[in-house]
């Protein structure tokens, strides 16, 4: 008579139990998804912003040729959303003369959508003598 009525009691639950574990995986690899897609975004930047400098440092261009080089490889490769902040300027480092590229951009939080200039990657390069 107990186990029947212990049966009784649990009927149904293995649906419920498949929905909220289903819902929790999804979360889950949604979240994982959209980590990817910030690393991806962060690199990309990063990339930009080194190819960038390193272009601009070259003997017949100009550092703003550098910070236009980084704005078209973003606009290319991600957004042109993610290319408005983007700045150079020219550092000492160890006693070497380097360009500094610095792109501020936003982080996204849902797909590409995301919190506007709260990203801000570098990339260096040293100028040629």
């Amino acid at each position: 008579m107990k186990s029947a009525v212990k049966q009784s009691a649990e009927r149904g639950s293995a649906v419920v139990e498949f929905v909220l574990v289903g819902a929790l995986l999804t979360l889950v690899f949604i979240s994982v998804v959209q980590l990817a897609l910030i690393l991806h975004v962060r690199n990309t930047l990063i990339d930009a912003a080194a190819l960038g400098a390193h272009f601009g440092t070259l003997a017949d261009r100009s550092p703003e040729e550098g910070t236009d080089r980084t704005r078209e490889l973003i606009a290319v490769a991600l957004n042109s959303g993610y290319a408005q902040d983007i700045s150079s300027s020219r550092e000492r480092v160890n006693g070497i003369t380097t360009l500094k590229i610095t792109v501020r951009a936003p982080m996204p939080i849902i797909g590409l959508i995301g919190l506007s200039n709260v990203m801000e990657v570098s990339g260096h390069a040293a100028f040629q003598p």
